[in-house]
């Protein structure tokens, strides 16, 4: 384009020459215009609804103590852009860097470790490890990352098997638990606000008998993500913490319990959300977040 404005320009303007330019023109903006029509993967929103960029998260990531990435677990694009956002923090923080998953539990540290050290090989880890089914497409090119770059990960989540002993059978269940798995997941009497609006809907989702059991339940994973995520931060140190987005949307779940102990630290969140059409964010979805990846309802998922 610029070099035929300046053969035009050399010509000098003739009306020949000017309506060629008003016809390229007329080209270019109709093309432009169809090209912005296309089918778009995603959009993303401030926590008001203000459409922005993914640079904007880049930049906020840099200034927090403590990134949530909220997704969706089968959502291609919360995964595509975790890893972005991940190596766009470690070019600025660099073994500062901490990555923390809710997909992995406690008692999987020593292991999840030993893999991102090369202590042991991938077939080993695979074997040893209770890995989601989607693994190798979605947390594979996060661990490995952490690999490459000798980044610490943590574990956070508690094993699956005694949040459901708790949903089943009361935190008295708990009590009966070696010293051990105790060291792996919050206190047993962790505090609880059911008040929460994220909590009250886990109690109606349950129903009158089972609501309230739920809600311990979730309470019982978030406090101990935040138990880990804090005991494995540092001064120094940086984390991004991957996680389901209701864990911590609308800065509740693992944040409620994080900034009861640490209420001075920067934290910023993102989620993820689907909608039938993106131009504009539902408003059941705003707050939910400092930012919000909208993405179409029809998009591919990986499970």
């Amino acid at each position: 384009m610029a070099v035929i404005f300046e053969k035009v320009s050399n010509q000098g303007i003739t009306m020949n020459n000017l309506k060629f330019l008003l016809v390229l023109i007329s080209f270019f903006t109709v093309n432009e215009l169809f090209a912005q029509k296309g089918k778009e993967a995603y959009l993303i929103y401030t926590s008001n609804g203000k459409k922005t960029n993914f640079q904007s998260i880049e930049k906020q990531a840099l200034l927090a103590d403590f990134v949530f990435f909220g997704e969706f677990h089968d959502n291609p694009i919360s995964h595509w852009l975790q890893l972005e956002l991940t190596q766009a923090m470690h070019s600025k923080f660099k073994a500062n860097l901490i990555l923390g998953f809710e997909m992995f539990e406690q008692d999987q540290q020593a292991i999840l470790d030993a893999y991102v050290k090369g202590k042991m090989d991938e077939k080993n880890f695979k074997d040893s490890c209770r890995l989601w089914p989607n693994y190798s497409t979605d947390y594979k090119p996060l661990v490995d990352f952490a690999k490459e770059n000798k980044l610490k990960c943590i574990a956070s989540n508690v094993q699956r098997k005694y949040a459901s002993l708790l949903f089943k059978k009361g935190r008295q269940a708990l009590d009966t638990l070696s010293p051990l798995i105790k060291s792996q997941m919050a206190d047993i009497q962790f505090p609880i606000d059911t008040t929460l609006s994220q909590y009250r809907a886990v109690r109606e989702m349950g129903g009158h008998a089972m609501g309230l059991n739920m809600v311990e339940a979730q309470a019982f994973k978030d406090a101990s993500m935040a138990k880990f995520i804090l005991a494995n931060s540092k001064p120094d140190s940086k984390m991004i913490h991957f996680n389901g987005a209701f864990h911590s949307d609308f800065y509740q779940g693992i944040l409620w319990y994080l900034n009861k102990e640490k209420p001075a630290a920067k934290i910023l969140t993102i989620t993820t959300v689907t909608q039938t059409q993106l131009n504009t964010l539902d408003k059941e979805h705003l707050k939910k977040a400092d930012f919000i990846i909208c993405v179409p309802e029809s998009m591919t998922r990986t499970h």
